[in-house]
């Protein structure tokens, strides 16, 4: 297909594992025309910001914080509170719906993502675009409604009465498991050394959160290890 032939995308862009893989499957069809990330006061918002600069830049468009200090009066979970331990469930605990639940509970943000998918569409509109492209999963909606194919569908039906050009959410991992989306990555040599895939904001990822424990897991079980380790010397040889 053309450039001239793609239609335009706008990318909510985290710099997390499901975002990056959605907006490189996205850019075969969709020109990425501006990658937003989200700085709303969460730990990890400095390697977050950094990999999605990164990763925009691979994906060849313009990247773009947006700054959203309001949270800090309202989002008051482990996810942005220091003074608050984010939950360490073992790897055998994460398929539990009890125990998922109250890990999700504890970072959950008040409609985080439902504000997100607002300000995005508002560039999406502003630019022409096409479609705004998340990167939500069937693991995560399990635990997090606002990662569900239903959701999906509500915001877009919302879309098109608040957006002048009928605006849509893109969704291209919306049913597959994280072990899917690594296994996407693999086929396609995207760049998953530059993902950031922790809820915590450290030099390294901490490993012991939810976020890392489901990034192992996936690579693990798409049997990645020796490819991401590859790519991951490669980058740091440059």
């Amino acid at each position: 297909m053309t450039d001239a032939m793609r239609k335009k995308a706008v990318l909510l862009l985290s710099g997390g594992l499901d975002s990056t893989v959605a907006s490189f499957v996205a850019a075969a069809d969709h020109e990425p025309v501006v990658a937003l990330g989200f700085d709303y006061g969460q730990k990890a918002r400095r390697r977050e910001l950094a990999a999605g600069y990164a990763l925009a830049r691979q994906l060849g468009c313009e990247h773009r914080t947006i700054f959203l200090p309001f949270f800090r009066e309202f989002a008051q979970g482990a996810l942005t509170e220091n003074s608050q331990a984010l939950p360490e469930p073992a790897t055998a605990d994460l398929d539990d719906p009890e125990k998922g639940k109250a890990s999700a509970a504890a970072v959950w943000v008040p409609n985080r993502n439902g504000i997100f998918i607002a300000i995005g569409a508002a560039w999406a509109e502003r630019l022409q675009a096409d479609v705004l492209v998340v990167g939500f999963n069937a693991e995560e909606a399990r635990t997090f409604p606002d990662n569900s194919a239903d959701f999906v569908r509500s915001q877009n039906e919302a879309l098109e009465w608040s957006t002048a050009n009928g605006v849509q959410v893109l969704a291209p991992t919306i049913d597959w498991t994280k072990r899917d989306i690594v296994a996407r990555a693999m086929a396609m040599d995207l760049p998953l050394e530059l993902v950031w895939s922790c809820y915590e904001g450290e030099d390294e990822p901490c490993g012991r959160c939810e976020s890392c424990k489901r990034f192992d897991r996936a690579v693990g079980a798409a049997e990645a290890e020796a490819w991401l380790a590859a790519r991951r010397k490669r980058m740091k040889s440059r």
